[in-house]
């Protein structure tokens, strides 16, 4: 007795000339290994919530994004370092304070994710 599983086929199948074609345009594993990094870096709540409000001010530093998320700055400075390092953030030195903004991709990414307009840089 055979189990069924959907998942398989029980032919050989491939239809390679349309095969390869797809593997041609698919993404190289740089791309995928950022676009994972990316996809990762907003898989946290807090990190999201931080990316969030970064969407709403459009630059703030870790003091203000602490007050916004309601959680420590040690651990708010941590997630925007890990946003910074996946490239969905920025930061610049202003004076004493460090600025963090989201970048065009992180932008955009949180839009898809949260399913709402990406809103401008203030």
């Amino acid at each position: 007795m055979s189990v069924e599983r959907p998942d398989s086929c029980d032919l050989l199948c491939l239809d390679l000339p349309v095969a390869e074609e797809i593997r041609a345009r698919m993404p190289q594993l740089p791309g995928l290994e950022q676009a994972a990094a990316a996809a990762k870096a907003l898989a946290d709540p807090t990190r999201l919530s931080v990316a969030a409000a970064l969407a709403e001010g459009g630059e703030l530093c870790v003091c203000d994004v602490s007050w916004v998320v309601g959680q420590a700055q040690n651990l708010v400075s941590h997630h925007l370092r890990q946003l910074r390092t996946a490239g969905l953030a920025t930061s610049r030195r202003d004076g004493r304070l460090v600025m963090y903004g989201l970048t065009d991709r992180g932008r955009h990414l949180l839009q898809t994710l949260l399913g709402t307009p990406a809103a401008e840089p203030a």
